[in-house]
């Protein structure tokens, strides 16, 4: 059978690294899929780079290079559309043009699904083809296909990422040597771990695409992108990661989406923000800039998922996993595929995304004070005044000013409920600024 040829838009890390472990793996790959994949044009701003890079293992010689992305969806040869240039409105072009063709797409962008991907996914699925997304989330860790086809027998309760290495290893980085936020960032920005312009990775938008994503596909619902919280780590004090620990906890940036009943009506949680969990869980000890996604199902109960989350070799595993996935069912009644997003597209459920205000969690909750007779009486009272339950106490001895830390950590409660608490206790007195709140999920 002849090879199937890919197009390939993009020529950057990722795009750089599946062209070589295509050349690398060629064999193994053509056994895994029934029949070879080429990369047979390719679409890059600087043509020069694109054909060093191409030539660079041999085999490049007959993989043509052009300026004009365009080209590439439009030439009838080509068979897959492989997107790794990023970015919104270009991709989202190119892909849907691609998909009028009549190609099958293979994209790692997940901010272009989880703005554009109810679109994306409709068309494709008017067109009989396939858009395969596996490197969208997590890199080279296969939590896509497990969500989807693994974990097919479940009612997924929950999931819980660690789904950015860049804020994983600034935190990482903090706790361990007990440096502040704006020391680390720039050494993650020297290292190549965070970009010049690192907003999308610490303010947690960046996590909040892969979760929509994630989201979409655990609870058979339309990409909602727009209704999720997002909280960054930029706020993040080294003090807190500090008493975290002494608590028994650790800080990590996470997003969380799980099925909630409130008030009798079923919802979905959808949020990314620092969280502490306690310090004996295994994702809590996920370090550096590496990715975990922890599963909460109720036949296989809780499956952690753990890996690389970003490179040129381990996306582009995930990348060619798709490309071959592809190859497999590219002559294969569309009906018999796995649906884009597990669930057959009449069957997506309308459920709602709930508000912040709704979400019943656990806090830390971190009140500077003046060291006056009746603080902590005080405290407590408002918080009981609320409903919310004290489940530990941390007190510092007074230090500048007789001023001290008290951080309190609370049971579960409804946020609407601490937000009520906190605008009491910041209108005492004897209180100092802002109380820092951080949400807690034991994952248990």
């Amino acid at each position: 059978m002849k090879p199937i040829k890919a197009g390939l838009l993009g020529v950057g890390t990722v795009g750089a690294g599946t062209f070589h472990v295509l050349q690398r793996n060629q064999e193994e790959i053509r056994r895994r899929a029934g029949r070879g994949i080429e990369v047979a044009m390719v679409a890059a701003r600087d043509l020069e780079r694109a054909r060093r890079v191409i030539g660079l293992k041999g085999g490049g010689e007959d993989v043509e290079v052009v300026g004009d992305p365009f080209a590439v969806v439009n030439n009838p040869d080509i068979d897959i559309v492989v997107e790794l240039i990023g970015g919104y409105e270009l991709a989202r072009e190119l892909v849907l043009q691609a998909i009028a063709n009549g190609k099958h797409v293979v994209t790692a962008n997940k901010a272009l699904l989880a703005l554009h991907g109810n679109e994306i996914f409709e068309a494709a699925q008017a067109k009989g083809v396939m858009v395969a997304f596996e490197a969208a989330v997590a890199g080279g860790v296969p939590i896509i296909k497990a969500l989807r086809e693994g974990l097919s027998a479940n009612r997924i309760e929950s999931v819980a990422g660690i789904i950015n290495g860049t804020t994983n290893f600034i935190l990482s980085e903090m706790r361990d040597k007990g440096l502040d936020f704006g020391t680390v960032l720039k050494q993650a920005q020297e290292l190549g771990y965070a970009e010049a312009d690192p907003t999308f990775d610490i303010e947690g938008v960046d996590a909040a695409h892969k979760l929509t994503i994630m989201a979409a596909i655990a609870f058979g619902i339309p990409m909602q992108f727009a209704s999720s919280h997002i909280e960054g780590i930029s706020q993040l004090q080294a003090v807190d990661i500090r008493y975290a620990e002494q608590l028994g906890y650790r800080i990590k940036l996470l997003g969380i989406t799980r099925r909630t009943v409130v008030d009798g009506a079923e919802g979905i949680e959808l949020r990314v923000h620092p969280t502490l969990i306690p310090s004996a869980r295994l994702i809590a000890n996920v370090e550096g800039a590496m990715n975990a996604v922890l599963v909460k199902a109720d036949a296989v109960g809780t499956t952690l998922y753990y890996g690389k989350g970003a490179g040129a070799e381990p996306t582009a595993s995930a990348v060619i996993a798709d490309l071959v996935d592809v190859t497999r069912l590219a002559t294969v009644d569309p009906y018999q595929r796995v649906p884009h997003l597990a669930f057959q597209p009449a069957e997506l459920a309308d459920l709602p995304i709930l508000p912040m205000e709704e979400i019943r969690t656990a806090y830390y909750l971190r009140v500077y004070v003046q060291d006056q007779l009746g603080v902590m009486a005080d405290l407590t009272r408002i918080l009981a005044e609320a409903g919310i339950s004290i489940d530990a106490v941390l007190q510092k001895e007074p230090g500048e000013k007789a001023r001290t830390d008290i951080v309190i950590i609370t049971h579960q409660t409804r946020e609407k409920f601490v937000n009520a608490a906190i605008a009491k206790i910041e209108a005492l007195s004897t209180v100092v600024g802002k109380v820092v709140r951080i949400r807690l999920e034991s994952l248990g």
